[in-house]
């Protein structure tokens, strides 16, 4: 995959090829790798960017923007409040992708983008649904009979969101 990235394949592409090389080159047979995929998380996660693609196709971005956008134009804090809720809705990388029209707008782009990567990632911190990597730990917990509840999340998923955000926003703010 380096080698197509080097040589200027398109991203889909070259890890499309790369998945494709890994299948027929393995020791284990494709049937055998595919039984270990967890195709619940799989659906969940495609309908996450279906859901995303279908709020950019509606519209519905656009509205929501035109809400937030004022919000996010207020500096690092509330472009990250701003990024933390839609983090939380949607998940990080789909939250990022909705971004991805209106960031180029605001006044300093390449701050935007680093404040966004930083709260988007932090973000994930606050719930369970925050990224789907959150998903993939508490069903694995739940497999070995650890129940990791919502609520109990939160009480850690809070603070730690919360200092961590305002330590990043100042760094933003700092580095700006």
């Amino acid at each position: 995959m380096l080698a197509a990235f080097m040589v200027g394949a398109p991203i889909p592409l070259a890890a499309l090829g790369a998945a494709s090389l890994l299948l027929i080159t393995r020791r284990l047979k494709p049937s055998r790798v595919f039984r270990e995929l967890d195709w619940t998380l799989l659906v969940f996660f495609s309908g996450l960017f279906i859901t995303t693609g279908a709020i950019e196709t509606t519209g519905l971005s656009q509205r929501l923007f035109a809400l937030a956008e004022p919000i996010a134009r207020q500096g690092t804090i509330a472009l990250s409040a701003v990024a933390v809720i839609l983090s939380n809705l949607v998940s990080n990388v789909p939250a990022v992708l909705l971004f991805r029209p209106f960031i180029p707008q605001l006044p300093n782009a390449q701050h935007a983008w680093l404040t966004l990567a930083m709260s988007t990632t932090f973000a994930g911190n606050l719930t369970l649904l925050g990224p789907v990597a959150n998903l993939i730990v508490a069903e694995a917990a739940r497999e070995r009979g650890v129940h990791l509840s919502f609520a109990e999340y939160l009480r850690a998923g809070v603070p730690i969101t919360l200092a961590t955000l305002l330590l990043g926003a100042a760094w933003r703010g700092l580095t700006q």
